[in-house]
C-alpha cells in the first residue's frame, strides 16, 4: 500500500493473521527484495514463531525474500488470497484521506493500529 507523508510516497507494510489482527506494521521507502526480507525477519522476531502459511499479493520480491528468510513456510500468491490484509487497509486510507494525507511516519503507524 502507497502512503503520502509529507508529499512523497512511502509504502506501508502490514501483516495479519487469520482472525484479521494486525501484527506488524513497518513505514519504508522501498519495496524490493531487502526490504521484504527484512519486514519478514522483523515479523518473526516479533511473533517469535514461523508462520505455517504466508499469502502475499504477487510482487516478485516476496517470493525471493520468502526462500531466505522462512524457507519451511508455505506461500501463496493468487489474486483474492490476501483480502484480509487489504481489508485491513481501509481504516489508514480513510484517515488520510481526512488530514490530506500523513505528517510523519509515527502518525501513519498510530493511525494504522
Amino acid at each position: 500500500m502507497f502512503v503520502r507523508i509529507n508529499g512523497g510516497l512511502k509504502y506501508l507494510w502490514r501483516a495479519v493473521d487469520q482472525d484479521g489482527n494486525v501484527l506488524d506494521i513497518l513505514v519504508q521507502n522501498r519495496r524490493d527484495k531487502a526490504a521484504a526480507r527484512r519486514f519478514f525477519r522483523r515479523l518473526m522476531k516479533k511473533t517469535r514463531s514461523v508462520p505455517r502459511v504466508v499469502v502475499t499479493d504477487k510482487l516478485r520480491s516476496y517470493g525471493a525474500a520468502h526462500r531466505e528468510a522462512m524457507p519451511s513456510a508455505e506461500h501463496r500468491s493468487h489474486k483474492g488470497l490476501n483480502n484480509r490484509a487489504e481489508n485491513s487497509h481501509q481504516p489508514t486510507r480513510q484517515r488520510e484521506r481526512a488530514m490530506k494525507g500523513f505528517r510523519s511516519v509515527g502518525g501513519c503507524k498510530k493511525s494504522t493500529w
